[in-house]
């Protein structure tokens, strides 16, 4: 090992074998990592072993891909696309998009989502496996968007939240995983990260548009009264057209500051 290090360095190598003291204990702390990150790898190895199992997939899914929606009323949607890699979330590889479908309409945002992100296949490799939250309904929708594209032989499934439930193509009854089972807490992962993502998304939206508007230019709403007329409103426009009885009711509001954001637009 030391000729065949040497070789490779350039120069000398020694190899030591400490058998007391500090550098004892680093090896064996070493060891144990080595250790742990084996024993890890077989886990997530066996969770894909399963997965392939229970959805009948001719080859383990190195790669999964999850997606979701996130939006209030249809307003500042997003989509994201999360991908885990041998059981790990490959953050490198997640996107989000801001959806141009009009809202809300979940069903069309998800097949608008699933088409923009399919059309990249040539610089982002389709992945071994598609995740999307929900069930039969939504699964149509997607295999839909497969067939549109040629890539039908991906494998896809919704996971529908209640139940937990596993819907594939072309079949009538959804798989059931048992709880404790770790294929299903993958999937569970998967979904859950990819509505993480949206969701963070979308609310960094929301809040550069909290940040700046006209509301700013109006005497007695701070930031507390602008987010609270927002958050029960929804919309600029909404706020535009409530009556001052209206403004008034909302938390934070007196009458006098409903007066003034009236007058303003009116």
């Amino acid at each position: 090992l030391e000729d065949w290090l040497s070789d490779l360095r350039g120069n000398k190598v020694h190899i030591k074998v400490p058998q007391k003291g500090v550098k004892l204990r680093l090896v064996k702390m070493a060891r144990k990592n080595a250790e742990i990150i084996q024993h890890q790898k077989k886990k997530m190895e066996n969770a894909l072993i399963e997965l392939k199992k229970y959805l009948k997939l001719e080859n383990l899914p190195r790669v999964i891909e999850g997606y979701d929606i996130s939006n209030i009323s249809g307003k500042f949607a997003v989509g994201s696309k999360v991908s885990f890699k041998d059981g790990k979330p490959n953050k490198k590889m997640y996107k989000h998009f801001k959806m141009e479908t009009p809202g809300p309409n979940d069903f069309a945002m998800m097949e608008e989502l699933l088409t923009r992100r399919l059309k990249m296949v040539d610089r982002d490799p389709e992945p071994d496996l598609i995740v999307i939250d929900g069930g039969k309904g939504q699964l149509g929708m997607a295999c839909g968007v497969l067939d549109k594209l040629d890539l039908a032989h991906i494998p896809i499934i919704g996971l529908a939240k209640e139940f937990e439930e596993i819907y594939v193509p072309n079949t009538k009854r959804p798989i059931i995983i048992p709880k404790n089972n770790k294929a299903l807490h993958l999937l569970q992962q998967v979904r859950d990260e990819s509505h993480r993502f949206a969701i963070t998304y979308h609310r960094k939206l929301r809040s550069k548009n909290i940040q700046a508007s006209s509301l700013d230019d109006i005497a007695g709403v701070g930031k507390k009264r602008k987010v609270a007329l927002l958050k029960e409103f929804g919309t600029l426009e909404n706020i535009k057209n409530a009556s001052i009885e209206d403004l008034a009711k909302i938390k934070g509001m007196n009458k006098k500051t409903a007066e003034n954001v009236y007058n303003y637009y009116h």
